[in-house]
């Protein structure tokens, strides 16, 4: 059964973003006929950043995407669900490529400021056909307040769409950034099977956009694991249209501080509500490492028992067996003295100078709760990290044992 978490910012869940439209409809490439292509416009160009999968295998829209955003300029992202377009070989790189141009050239503009991308099933040919016969009434749909439809579109198994939006003060002029994303599973740390996208009215230069976002994304969707596997898929891409009409923010400065600060808000959100939709997760599990000698340190740590799986299935089971923390902090490739290390399970103290404390027997109901923060001192300095993930249930095997059948 899938967790009741309580979505944050849920007043936000159809946001407005100046100067952005948006559309969404089946154009039959899920055998569902739920909603499968969407669209998202910028009326202006926008100053554009982008990070993409690590795995050396990419799918053929992000090899296309990362040929474009050397330019930092896009003004359109068209997004397909139930599709991958991943080892396609040639004709998948083309069918990308005739899907960003026909794109282009509806809603009239060079094809070299639309991006594409595509979430599904990886090695199936991709139904250009549909997709280039949806584009015109795609376009015709776009609307400023269809956001909501865009989130729903790019969905596989998750299981409710996820949207984060906030709003900033420039200057005595309030602007928004708003993120949608998708994401429940083969989600891996260095980017997750997952789609990302942010966009903003605030006016920004490109290098304080890229800087702010890699930031963001380093901070949040590289903490990030459900289950080890990382997608041919991932990507997160961002636009800023200046629509707000402030003096661009430039690095250095204070206003790209709390706008930086914003920014990697709405990601970390985002990531968290991935955390809390893994497939057949009924935990969503914060995992913060603090007292490490070095930030990297901090983060080895935290990923080592985010990706445990004896530590995920303990959390399901609700069984609070803190040796399976202790173990995966000794694997995680860090320097660390067991003597020193302190394990607290929601506030509660289980662990203390590396033994078991006094409470630790009497723990059982300790992990009843849907939100889970697994804290660890490792009392050896002062960087600290945390790692989102969700708990390994016997519902995930299913959803990923019959997956393509």
């Amino acid at each position: 059964m899938k967790p009741k978490f309580q979505i944050p910012n849920s007043k936000f869940q159809n946001p407005q973003v100046p100067g952005f439209k948006f559309a969404a409809l089946s154009a039959g490439i899920k055998k569902t006929k739920k909603k499968d292509l969407a669209l998202i416009f910028s009326e202006t160009k926008a100053n554009t950043a982008g990070f993409f999968t690590t795995n050396k295998i990419k799918a053929a829209p992000v090899r296309l995407d990362i040929s474009k955003i050397s330019s930092g300029r896009g003004q359109a992202i068209i997004i397909n669900s139930g599709n991958a377009n991943a080892c396609t070989g040639h004709q998948g790189l083309k069918d990308a490529k005739e899907t960003a141009d026909s794109a282009a050239k509806e809603l009239g503009i060079s094809p070299l400021l639309v991006y594409a991308a595509s979430t599904g099933i990886i090695g199936h040919p991709l139904p250009i056909q549909k997709i280039k016969s949806s584009i015109p009434v795609l376009v015709k749909r776009l609307s400023y307040n269809s956001l909501g439809d865009v989130a729903s579109a790019i969905m596989t198994t998750d299981t409710f769409p996820k949207i984060f939006s906030k709003k900033i003060d420039i200057g005595g002029k309030k602007g928004t950034i708003a993120g949608m994303a998708k994401g429940a599973g083969m989600i891996c740390p260095n980017m997750a099977t997952m789609l990302c996208f942010i966009l903003t009215d605030v006016s920004i230069g490109h290098d304080a956009l890229n800087a702010a976002l890699k930031n963001a994304v380093e901070n949040s969707f590289n903490r990030l694991a459900i289950d080890n596997d990382m997608s041919t898929n991932d990507t997160v891409l961002m636009m800023a249209n200046g629509a707000m009409k402030n003096n661009p923010i430039q690095k250095n400065t204070p206003f790209y501080h709390k706008f930086a600060n914003a920014l990697a808000d709405v990601a970390y959100n985002l990531s968290k509500m991935i955390a809390g939709d893994g497939e057949g997760a009924t935990k969503l599990i914060e995992v913060i490492v603090k007292g490490a000698r070095t930030e990297s340190d901090a983060v080895k740590a935290a990923k080592s028992i985010a990706n445990s799986l004896l530590v995920k299935t303990a959390i399901y089971g609700e069984d609070p067996n803190w040796g399976r923390i202790m173990a995966a902090i000794g694997y995680a490739g860090v320097d660390v003295k067991e003597e020193k290390i302190d394990i607290y399970l929601n506030n509660v103290k289980i662990v203390s100078r590396g033994m078991g404390a006094p409470q630790s027997s009497t723990l059982k109901g300790l992990l009843a709760k849907k939100e889970i923060t697994i804290l660890v001192d490792l009392g050896l300095g002062k960087k600290e990290a945390k790692v989102l993930t969700c708990d390994l249930t016997e519902e995930y095997v299913r959803i990923n044992a019959c997956y393509s059948t």
